[in-house]
């Protein structure tokens, strides 16, 4: 099959399209005929092994899984011998490992039959992104009817989805965005959207009841500022600040340690991807509540273009590639 592959960490340029071997489903496993397979920074994340924890899971001198990718979409091909729940022709989503390829191996509980109504690609725009909003909007945040919720980074992966899925649960949501993507961030459901190139968050003067943060460049003291007194605080990510190390996600440790002194709620999200949440999503994507938005879609050969333009922060929704 083809694939993307990589043999060391580094930028997009790393990247090579080469002929491998098709993976085979363990157990628990199926194989997935991928048709599309989303884009976004954790896939960056791996690729580089930035910051350098990541590389505790994801391999220590090089990348343990050769070809990079995570979100998909696709048909099931093979199944392993304890997967009852899926059999060969089912359309699927989810997440697994190696999506940049022909073909790609998934956890069974990673998967859930695939929308009716979205086609492949809007389908591979949903699985990471929509889990980590689902998981910063409904678990973390417990958003409800009423309250005032700030999203920053709207009109990104994760937070045009926690922008809907906040006015979903009631909210009366606020969108942060640049000024080309405002309009997209008021379709969504935005009530109100802050420009970031001329305004800052704390300029009104308004507290949110919830602040999720996608976006990873404004300091935890910031952040607190638009906070009402007992309000909550969703930390998703950290991508503009900080050196290698930890790359701006010093942030959740010490959002970890100052929680339980003050009587606002710091959250370090810890996403959650299974079968359960998308569900839970598909639910929504059926009844009208939440729709992927997919910016561009890409050829195979052309994904470390894809990963530089979301890399750039370019991105308005989700980017997805075409095997």
């Amino acid at each position: 099959m083809k694939a993307l592959v990589q043999d060391r960490y580094g930028s997009a340029d790393v990247l090579r399209l080469r002929d491998v071997e098709r993976p085979r489903p363990a157990e628990d496993q199926v194989l997935v005929r991928v048709h599309a397979a989303g884009v976004d920074p954790g896939v960056w994340h791996l690729m580089t092994g930035l910051p350098y924890p990541v590389r505790l899971a994801s391999g220590l001198r090089r990348p343990r899984h050769r070809v990079p990718g995570m979100d998909l979409a696709g048909v099931v091909e093979a199944v392993g011998a304890r997967v009852t729940r899926l059999a060969p022709g089912d359309e699927v989503y989810g997440t697994g490992t190696g999506s940049f390829a022909e073909y790609a191996l998934a956890p069974a509980h990673r998967l859930a039959r695939k929308p009716a109504g979205l086609s492949f690609a809007e389908a591979a725009a949903v699985p990471a992104s929509g889990q980590t909003a689902l998981t910063a909007v409904r678990d973390a945040a417990r958003v409800g009817s009423g309250q005032r919720v700030l999203v920053i980074g709207a009109a990104g992966g994760v937070g045009h989805f926690a922008v809907q899925l906040a006015v979903a649960a009631g909210a009366h949501v606020t969108g942060v965005c640049g000024p080309a993507k405002t309009d997209l961030v008021r379709s969504l459901g935005a009530v109100e959207v802050v420009d970031h190139t001329w305004e800052e968050i704390t300029d009104r003067g308004l507290r949110y009841d919830v602040v999720v943060d996608t976006a990873g460049n404004r300091p935890l003291a910031r952040l607190r500022r638009a906070l009402t007194p007992t309000g909550t605080l969703v930390l998703v990510g950290g991508e503009s600040v900080g050196g290698r190390l930890f790359r701006g996600f010093d942030r959740q440790l010490r959002a970890l340690l100052l929680s339980p002194l003050v009587r606002q709620r710091l959250v370090p999200l810890v996403a959650k991807e299974s079968t359960d949440n998308l569900d839970a999503l598909t639910a929504l994507i059926d009844n009208g509540q939440l729709r992927p938005v997919v910016d561009r879609t890409w050829p195979l050969i052309e994904t470390a273009e894809a990963i530089r333009h979301v890399e750039g922060g370019h991105a308005r929704g989700k980017n997805v590639v075409l095997p």
